[in-house]
């Protein structure tokens, strides 16, 4: 297993022209301003259409659903009680779905794999380097959250 992390590890800190900063980061504050659009794009995903699309807020059986359904990784934001998740797809992903893409020309906060941090964790860690969300099965979880969200009223 520990292997495994230091692969995933190295991997995320490619995404960076520089490594060595984002291991730096990593040892100093637990988290890294990651570039976006060269090994991953990030899509944010409001907590309610995650909790709705899962039928859960509890932090266990979201994991599980999220493994089970998009089989990579996810990063919860934890600033607020709702913070957003961040499902981690290719650059050249088709998306189109209904959630927020992020792309080149944004950074975005990675937490240390292994490391809680107070500002975001790990839902999901990739399961080996360069493993990425499927946006089929992203697409298809998140048509699943408004039909949930009716009938529960």
């Amino acid at each position: 297993m520990e292997a495994n992390l230091r692969a995933v590890s190295q991997w995320l800190a490619e995404a960076d022209p520089r490594p060595g900063a984002v291991w730096a980061a990593w040892e100093q504050h637990g988290v890294a301003l990651l570039p976006l659009g060269r090994l991953f794009d990030a899509v944010r995903v409001p907590a309610e259409q995650v909790h709705a699309a899962t039928g859960s807020e509890n932090p266990k059986t979201v994991e599980t659903a999220l493994l089970a359904w998009l089989d990579g990784p996810v990063i919860r934001d934890l600033r607020s009680s709702m913070g957003p998740y961040y499902m981690l797809i290719a650059p050249d992903a088709d998306w189109g779905g209904p959630a927020e893409r992020l792309t080149t020309g944004t950074y975005f906060g990675v937490p240390r794999p292994g490391h809680a941090t107070m500002l975001s964790r790990w839902v999901v860690l990739p399961p080996h380097p360069g493993a990425l969300c499927d946006t089929r099965h992203l697409r298809t979880l998140l048509a699943t959250a408004t039909p949930l969200r009716t009938v529960g009223r």
